[in-house]
């Protein structure tokens, strides 16, 4: 894939949001013994990895959440995709916010609905919602759907919860479904809060929340969690999700997801204290050593988003000194919607020594 997308593989990748580190020995552990018991049966003890989730997020975000209130499918984007075809209809318009996760569209398109984009603004350091925008769009009466997400990615922002409320209140005015992908919620830096849709009281609200992918890095083995407090849109999803027979789990992930939310917290806390001091150490390098990059810090998630038009490179020779030159492999900025071809995204979840070697030598190749 490596050679596909960037010509070459002799690269360090940093374009996939996976963490590259070992997972939680309490993950591990339970994993092997469910190795070692030799059976692999039909289980899946929903009431106890709904406990997990919700415990965690009391926790950790004050959030109240009821057990009952979850349902299971197989993971974050088969249950974007399940929401977008329970909730609107072939030819309605849904609306993101790009720069954006690239799956978002395709899953959109793929459904035969209309993507509509509600651009984020830029002002001073920090990416903005056009509420201007983002109500035009909504009084058209074309927008079925709000595909919000929050924590940000790729350019790292936590929307505050004045920020939220507004986005709601707006969403409430035109009767607009939300839907929440909170994925990265509790990858949150110091001095941002994160603030759930569940938490503020919308009924036409679904929320994407409880994956252990992002914090855990289960990605290729985790299931999604979608919730919301309105019985008959969990209802409605959760017989789609059994009509497909899609709503149990397997052993694996079930063991891992309890392990992780139950005894994961100390690893955890210790992931990210670590991914934070790496945000820092890059926002304070770029600054001083490639002073012509914009960097946007994250106040969450693990990616990382640059500007590079102060280089004053055309989009092949920026791609030859990122690739060929300094070798390594982001994520371009065009995946997200993003039309200006110098963004690029830069997955940080890795060893600090690994990300200051490359971005050293990047500085070494811009001279």
């Amino acid at each position: 894939m490596l050679q596909q997308i960037y010509g070459t593989d002799d690269v360090t990748p940093y374009w996939i949001a996976d963490m590259d580190f070992p997972i939680a020995s309490p993950i591990t552990n339970v994993m092997q013994q469910l190795v070692n018991r030799e059976l692999y049966s039909y289980e899946f003890d929903s009431q106890t990895v709904f406990e997990a989730i919700s415990t965690w997020n009391k926790e950790r975000h004050n959030l109240d959440l009821k057990p009952e209130h979850f349902v299971q499918v197989p993971g974050v984007l088969s249950a974007i995709a399940m929401l977008i075809r329970d909730f609107t209809h072939e030819g309605d318009g849904i609306l993101i916010q790009t720069p954006v996760y690239h799956q978002f569209r395709r899953l959109i398109e793929s459904a035969g609905r209309q993507v509509i984009n509600n651009p984020l603004k830029i002002e001073g350091d920090q990416y903005v919602i056009d509420f201007e925008d983002y109500e035009e769009q909504l009084k058209s009466g074309n927008i079925a759907m709000i595909l919000l997400c929050n924590p940000h990615n790729p350019v790292g922002r936590v929307w505050t919860k004045s920020e939220l409320q507004k986005l709601v209140s707006i969403a409430k005015k035109y009767n607009t479904t939300i839907i929440s992908d909170e994925v990265h919620g509790d990858i949150i830096f110091d001095g941002a809060r994160f603030t759930s849709i569940a938490s503020l009281d919308y009924n036409n609200s679904l929320t994407i929340i409880g994956s252990p992918a992002k914090n855990f890095g289960l990605n290729s083995i985790s299931n999604g969690y979608i919730y919301s407090d309105n019985q008959m849109l969990r209802e409605k999803i959760r017989a789609t999700s059994s009509s497909m027979s899609l709503d149990h789990a397997n052993a694996v992930t079930m063991y891992a997801t309890i392990a992780a939310y139950q005894h994961g917290q100390e690893w955890f806390d210790g992931f990210l204290n670590y991914t934070q001091t790496t945000r820092n150490w890059i926002v304070d390098f770029m600054a001083k050593q490639l002073p012509q990059v914009k960097t946007f810090s994250p106040q969450g998630t693990n990616q990382i988003w640059f500007d590079f038009s102060g280089l004053g490179l055309k989009p092949k020779q920026l791609k030859a000194l990122l690739t060929l030159e300094a070798k390594i492999a982001l994520t371009p900025g065009t995946w997200f919607g993003e039309e200006d071809e110098n963004f690029y995204r830069m997955n940080f979840a890795s060893p600090l020594e690994k990300v200051q070697a490359s971005l050293q030598l990047l500085k070494s190749k811009v001279g």
